[in-house]
């Protein structure tokens, strides 16, 4: 079992039980998933970007990303319906746990110029977004095999009542947010 799986069960789940004032443990926030999803646009006249940001993402998520394609024509961005122009991974269970734990131990710390994440990020349903403007963060990329530099978005599906509910899950997960 993941190290922050661990610490969810046995500390956050009481902590969570009498700040929330519920004993139904199907009550409280938990995380549900995590996508992490690439926006490739150089892809349409590159094809082989799409490769290696494919190979970046597997190694950092550590499973086999599944690619994204136009819904519709945009003719200003040279773009046809149907094209394929980003990718994107579905993390559930312990690889989600291993991931998150890697993402604010390691990764997040790395960021330049880092003073905390905004805890304004979260969308109605309680889930959180973060960008990362380049992959290099990552310790898994091999910094002089890097064909090109790749931003990516990361969202942490939160299933809670209430945005306030994920903002204290992921507080006491670890997540560093920025004080207002």
């Amino acid at each position: 079992m993941a190290r922050l799986q661990e610490k969810y069960r046995t500390e956050i789940v009481n902590e969570l039980k009498k700040e929330l004032k519920t004993e139904n443990v199907h009550a409280l926030p938990r995380l549900e998933k995590i996508v992490i999803s690439m926006g490739i646009g150089k892809a349409i006249e590159n094809k082989n970007l799409l490769d290696a940001a494919a190979k970046d993402l597997a190694v950092i998520s550590g499973q086999k990303p599944m690619v994204t394609r136009a819904r519709k024509s945009v003719a200003n961005f040279k773009l046809r319906k149907g094209q394929n122009i980003g990718l994107k991974v579905t993390l559930r269970g312990a690889r989600m746990y291993e991931f998150l734990d890697r993402l604010i131990s390691i990764v997040i710390p790395r960021i330049r110029d880092f003073r905390g994440l905004s805890p304004r990020s979260f969308d109605q349903a309680g889930n959180y977004n973060l960008g990362i403007s380049e992959q290099i963060v990552f310790p898994e990329i091999n910094i002089e095999k890097l064909e090109f530099t790749q931003g990516m978005n990361i969202t942490i599906g939160v299933k809670a009542r209430r945005s306030t509910d994920s903002l204290e899950l992921l507080k006491r997960l670890g997540v560093p947010f920025r004080q207002n």
